[in-house]
């Protein structure tokens, strides 16, 4: 997922510290790499292998090469970006409060409404009487079990 000849190069020196793995005729060129995929994926698993997440991102970055993060869902509650922009709001629910994240563009004139998550079947009748269903009609379907 490199973008260039220049993050290969530096991908190879800085974060695999294999310098020589760029000149390698399998991996020289993009088409290459991605014809060689297997092989090359496996000198990066080993590599990597002897590494924490925090030593591969650090690696990244000192080689100036885009990355990012996957979190796991703990990992996203506990961003400190997230944090720091006071992006969580806690939102009812039939099973008790849970953590749902504002949305990510922000305006000043106005903040996001929060609703809760609605019980199974909650707002039925309301959005059957809209749709025309009459009250004879929406009971048959709650006696029924469809609703």
């Amino acid at each position: 997922g490199l973008q260039n000849e220049r993050e290969w190069a530096a991908f190879c020196d800085k974060v695999l510290l294999t310098p020589a793995l760029a000149m390698d005729e399998r991996f020289s060129a993009n088409f290459k790499r991605s014809a060689n995929r297997e092989v090359l994926r496996q000198i990066i698993v080993e590599r990597f292998a002897q590494l924490d997440v925090e030593a591969v991102i650090q690696r990244l970055e000192d080689a100036q090469i885009a990355s990012a993060r996957v979190n796991d869902m703990q990992g996203v509650w506990d961003h400190p970006q997230l944090k720091a922009r006071d992006s969580w709001r806690d939102v009812d629910s039939p099973a008790g409060p849970l953590p749902s994240l504002l949305p990510p563009a922000r305006n000043a004139a106005f903040t996001p409404r929060m609703d809760g998550v609605p019980a199974l079947g909650q707002h039925s009748q309301g959005i059957l009487d809209q749709l025309g269903y009459s009250v004879e009609a929406i009971n048959s379907l709650r006696e029924r079990g469809v609703i």
